[in-house]
């Protein structure tokens, strides 16, 4: 994380919390005007730049529901992160309870699951159809790739597997049975297995899978550590901080 956060700049602030950029993004708007300049010219470059905006625009305003419910608990959010695989809110210690960490880890899905219903309200009070179609979605509308977009983040972010919200969820869930380490011992093995599933399909189907597999794997276990080496206040003092 703060390699990652070495290679970044300030593009904002907004409280407490500094907005940054990993340099990376730079390539992949890159990379998506580039796309959109070979199907259709400059208009189809713009529209591409303005789409990979308006996404990580929903993944900056996903982070913030991590943020103000931290926030709400009395938990510090320096900065949050955006880069080409997603957000990383940083929070200043671990929460306080399971309970806790089960409304913060679900405050970022729930802020996605508003937009997209937010836009497809948009679609139904102007007589539009909207196609959620991921696979596809350098055909759809610039509307309908953004709502097929924020549906699979809300989807993935579900996974019950670190380093995503569904992997914290899992966590403060089986935290409120049998602590901490215990809890995040057992979500960090489910990640994992979830991650070598991935990696299965990805060998069979799609490169990029094999990626996030492996980002999946190491968060996994990355989350072990901290908790591991430096337990939470229910199993011994001194919370580590850590990332939504």
């Amino acid at each position: 994380m703060a390699a990652m956060r070495g290679w970044s700049v300030r593009v904002g602030r907004v409280g407490e919390t500094q907005v940054r950029v990993h340099l990376t993004m730079i390539v992949l708007v890159g990379w998506y005007a580039w796309s959109g300049w070979k199907l259709a010219g400059s208009s189809g470059a713009l529209d591409q730049v303005v789409f990979i905006v308006l996404l990580f625009g929903s993944v900056l305003l996903h982070e913030f529901g991590h943020i103000f419910a931290a926030r709400h608990y009395g938990i510090g959010t320096p900065d949050v992160l955006l880069t080409p695989i997603g957000g990383l809110a940083r929070i200043s210690r671990m929460p306080d309870s399971p309970r806790h960490e089960l409304v913060i880890a679900l405050a970022g899905p729930l802020v996605t699951l508003v937009i997209a219903l937010l836009i497809i309200g948009a679609f139904v009070a102007f007589g539009m159809q909207a196609r959620i179609d991921p696979a596809g979605a350098i055909d759809l509308s610039l509307w309908s790739a953004l709502l097929a977009a924020n549906v699979v983040l809300l989807l993935f972010n579900l996974i019950p597997a670190f380093p995503m919200d569904g992997g914290r969820v899992l966590r403060a869930i089986l935290a409120s049975r049998i602590g901490m380490v215990r809890g995040t011992r057992i979500a960090a093995r489910i990640g994992q297995a979830v991650a070598i599933g991935l990696a299965v399909l990805g060998m069979r189907s799609s490169p990029m899978l094999l990626l996030i597999a492996g980002f999946v794997f190491l968060g996994a276990q990355a989350e072990l550590n901290a908790v591991t080496l430096r337990p939470p206040p229910d199993d011994q003092p001194g919370a580590p901080p850590g990332s939504y």
